[in-house]
């Protein structure tokens, strides 16, 4: 599976963004997919999760009511839509993936995912 992920840039804090992760090597529709993010000297945070086919989502506590995570399985895309952005968002974001969840293994953890995107930058100015 490779995973790559577009749509990062720099915007002022209110501004939105839109990321893009298009998957390839498998159906989209056998992925559950993931948004992390990483800024300088911490650690990947989870951003958003959303099942196979769209029916379940979870975000990041700082994520709520601001992200939408939805996907296009007949597009193999992902989309992280990103909406008054805060200058705590400034990081590198990663898209992941994975063709098992169980239902004890969570969506939030970076271990869960099996594969991973090379990262889009995106920084907020204040």
């Amino acid at each position: 599976v490779q995973l790559q992920a577009s749509g990062g840039g720099l915007v002022q804090a209110g501004d939105s963004l839109r990321l893009i992760c298009a998957a390839s090597g498998r159906t989209s529709s056998s992925l559950h997919m993931g948004w992390f993010r990483q800024a300088p000297g911490k650690e990947r945070e989870f951003v958003a999760g959303i099942s196979r086919y769209g029916g379940i989502t979870y975000y990041g506590d700082s994520m709520k009511g601001r992200f939408t995570i939805s996907r296009d399985n007949a597009k193999n895309t992902v989309v992280l839509q990103m909406n008054s952005l805060k200058s705590e968002d400034t990081a590198v974001y990663y898209c992941a993936a994975t063709t098992v969840m169980y239902n004890s293994t969570p969506y939030s953890k970076p271990g869960s995912y099996d594969f991973w995107g090379q990262g889009t930058q995106v920084t907020v100015s204040s």
